[in-house]
């Protein structure tokens, strides 16, 4: 660190897309992961990725030497990316360690995917968004200490490329707020209890960047804003004071910038960080309100997040403007305009989307575009608004056109939903319903069955493909899809499941499939979006009131049903799922568009049932995800989340059986909502996390059906008999046997056959075993 500041840019974002305009990141990895392509190619292309990014940032408009790009690539998460760096991988990846005991890719990916019996980290959401990332395992016995030059090399990197950049690491506070505690440490301990001895590695690591040419580093501190958290803001504020009083204090690092995304930083959190010796905080305006005057911040530059990294809407830049102007009345050293967040949540670039009507594009603001607005407002910043004026107008213009556009309001579907009886959303008495869904279905103990995805395969996609480009016509492929499905139904059957799935090979996505067929979306080519690791998806926009103007599965559950005895589910996506998992209209309260979305679905299911089909599911996925981080926000989104989810199911018939799915959360915060749903049958994930929401389950007294997953999709690894079964018997032993299903924890889509074929029968061998020892024991 210098004596004298080092100027903070005028205007930043706090991260990039890192997958690729053309997702070539994905298809990179998955090549190494496949042994067709070896690590130097790897890091080859990885390298050409990054030197792109910052051209293309560059020629958006930020500066190539004054710290302004982000250095935020990732080659599969980046709470990963920083374990990694501090040494903290767990015990089991040791041996993939090399010998000076730095962590290469090799044991780097282990740790994301599994191998074998390595087990790999748990998987969860990242706060409120659609992102996954890696849960650290600490315990009392990790050792720190800085395993991997990753971060200053790709610094180093940039300098030799002419850039200045601004590396970006998750902060201490939250990687450690994080954390689980491994299987060895002691009943009470918390990651957060070693927030002293990971510092000097931070200490170290600082270091290191400064000495690869960083002049400023960006530390993320997320969880200094969330109240979802196990750990109390006012803790989680005093860690980060004790953090960053050492990491200020240290004498060879880079300036530091403090980000905190997402939310609204806490009092505490906002206190200390403006007390503490850091030179630069960041802070969310668009999820956030411009916090209070107070001590410490005329030696800062404040940087506001004014817009909005999570959407994809080009917004109120006038709005924005007069943040700016707020945010300078704290009397900090300088202001700078930036994204609210990372731009990882959102598409690389809206120009690419040749296809949407121009009337839309003029609406929306990809990550490029975004990059182009924080580029403006830092002119603004520096010439005055006089000097920006014309294109705020012009962001205004287009926000008032949006406003007035047809099919923004559709007065059939607001008359719908305003004349709802006050019964719509109470589908009546679970045990009445049960014994009629006994008597129906007749399906034996611990019955088997399976998300609803079957393995896309490269033929499917290129089929579908060709039927997309007029290649083959529409009979052709409905043909292939007939054959495909038929093959799915007779795989279960011959593996011995007992509730089939059509295996959904004619969508290409769980919420792109109902946008393509509901009024009110648009749907992109080239919108896609990290979800986790390689894996990817194309965002809908749901930009105008919802309705469905035909049925939508129904033909293809019909078919599958006709095949076999067997019960075929229907399979839908929850409204809270598709708005999840879209870029929703930000001019209406959620809860008004999550009522259109689930009273089209709603006509579905009785379209469904009146086809045959006597078990449906409703997948809500993403239930937990949309969950406000402050706890005064929580109960008002859970009524509304769950009274969507009952609206689209309460007009079933009582033998009909209706499932949900959840999965990928921490869901003992919303363990009474999932009961609220009121689904009579909830499968839920378990199996990374070793079946941990089994007692979470136990212990609110649940009642309906639940199937807690057995089987970890999201890794290739293909489970054993014995560890499925010992899963299963923790469920068994925990919940009264007629509750319990058997199935994976998530769809089989991403997966390849031979390890879902392997995996599904260890799932039905050890389900046997179970229950021949229930039978034996009663």
């Amino acid at each position: 660190m210098t004596e004298t500041p080092t100027a903070f840019p005028a205007g930043t974002i706090l991260g990039y897309p890192r997958i690729g305009r053309r997702r070539e990141l994905k298809r990179a990895v998955e090549a190494h992961w496949a042994g067709t392509l070896d690590e130097s190619g790897l890091e080859q292309t990885a390298a050409e990725l990054r030197r792109a990014t910052r051209e293309r940032l560059a020629a958006l408009g930020l500066g190539r030497d004054d710290s302004s790009i982000p250095e935020s690539f990732s080659y599969y998460d980046q709470v990963l990316d920083v374990a990694a760096a501090v040494g903290a991988l767990p015990e089991r990846f040791a041996h993939l360690r090399a010998a000076d005991g730095t962590v290469g890719l090799g044991a780097y990916f282990t740790a994301a995917r599994g191998a074998g019996e390595l087990a790999p980290l748990e998987l969860t959401k990242w706060f409120d968004t659609n992102y996954h990332y890696l849960v650290p395992e600490i315990g009392p016995e990790t050792i720190f200490a800085l395993s991997t030059d990753r971060f200053s090399r790709q610094v180093a990197e940039a300098r030799a490329d002419g850039f200045v950049t601004r590396p970006v690491v998750v902060g201490p506070v939250t990687l450690l707020a994080l954390a689980k505690a491994t299987d060895a440490a002691p009943e009470g301990f918390r990651p957060l209890d070693r927030l002293a001895d990971v510092l000097p590695v931070y200490v170290e690591l600082l270091a290191s960047l400064r000495a690869a040419g960083a002049e400023w580093v960006q530390l993320d501190e997320p969880a200094l804003v969330s109240e979802s958290l196990p750990i109390p803001a006012a803790e989680l504020a005093a860690a980060a004071a004790r953090a960053y009083a050492v990491l200020g204090g240290a004498a060879d690092r880079p300036e530091i910038l403090v980000a905190a995304p997402y939310a609204q930083l806490s009092t505490e959190a906002w206190a200390a960080l403006a007390g503490a010796p850091v030179e630069a905080l960041a802070v969310d305006l668009t999820r956030g309100t411009v916090p209070a005057a107070t001590h410490g911040l005329a030696a800062k530059v404040l940087v506001g997040g004014v817009v909005d990294g999570r959407n994809v809407w080009r917004g109120d830049q006038e709005a924005a403007w007069q943040k700016l102007e707020d945010l300078a009345d704290l009397g900090a050293r300088a202001v700078s305009a930036a994204t609210s967040t990372s731009l990882q949540h959102v598409p690389h670039d809206v120009s690419d989307e040749t296809e949407l009507d121009p009337r839309l594009v003029s609406w929306l603001a990809f990550a490029d575009q975004k990059v182009g607005q924080v580029v403006t407002l830092a002119q603004g910043l520096v010439e005055g608004h006089a000097a920006i004026a014309h294109r705020l107008a012009e962001a205004s213009v287009a926000l008032a056109d949006r406003r007035s556009a047809p099919g923004v309001r559709d007065g059939a579907v607001r008359v719908r939903a305003a004349a709802l009886a006050a019964g719509a959303r109470d589908r009546g008495d679970y045990e009445t319903r049960l014994a009629a869904q006994e008597t129906a279905l007749d399906l034996p103990v611990l019955p088997t069955t399976t998300i609803g995805s079957f393995p896309q395969t490269p033929d499917i996609r290129r089929v579908r493909g060709q039927h997309d480009r007029g290649e083959i016509s529409t009979a052709e492929y409905e043909q292939l899809l007939r054959l495909e499905i038929t093959a799915v139904v007779g795989l279960q059957e011959e593996l011995g499941l007992d509730v089939l799935v059509h295996g959904e090979a004619e969508r290409n996505d769980m919420v792109q499939y109902f946008a393509e067929n509901l009024d009110g979306f648009a749907v992109t080519r080239n919108g896609w979006v990290q979800s986790y690791g390689s894996r990817a998806t194309r965002p809908s926009i749901l930009w105008g009131d919802v309705s469905r103007p035909a049925p939508i599965t129904v033909r293809w559950s019909q078919f599958a049903q006709s095949l076999t005895d067997r019960p075929v589910k229907g399979m839908l996506t929850g409204p809270v799922t598709i708005l999840a998992w879209s870029f929703v209209r930000d001019d209406q309260p959620l809860a008004e568009t999550a009522d259109q979305v689930a009273l089209a679905l709603r006509d579905e299911i009785a379209d469904l049932e009146e086809a045959g089909i006597g078990i449906v599911q409703v997948d809500e996925p993403a239930l937990r995800e949309l969950l406000p981080l402050k706890a005064a926000d929580q109960p008002a989104y859970l009524d509304w989340s769950v009274g969507s989810f009952r609206l689209a199911t309460a007009g079933a018939a009582t033998s009909t059986q209706v499932h949900t799915h959840l999965c990928y959360s921490e869901f003992a915060v919303v363990i009474d909502a999932i009961a609220a749903l009121d689904a009579d049958v909830t499968s839920i994930e378990a199996a990374r996390s070793r079946g941990e929401v089994i007692t979470d389950i136990a212990d609110s007294g649940f009642s309906h059906g639940v199937g807690p997953g057995v089987y970890d999709i999201h890794s290739p690894r293909v489970p054993s008999v014995a560890e499925v079964a010992d899963l299963l018997r923790r469920a068994v032993d925990e919940l009264p046997l007629r509750q319990v299903w058997v199935n994976p924890d998530c769809g089989l889509k991403t997966r390849a056959y031979p390890e879902t074929v392997a995996s599904l029968q260890n799932v039905v061998e050890a389900t046997r075993l179970v229950r021949e020892g229930i039978e034996v024991s009663v």
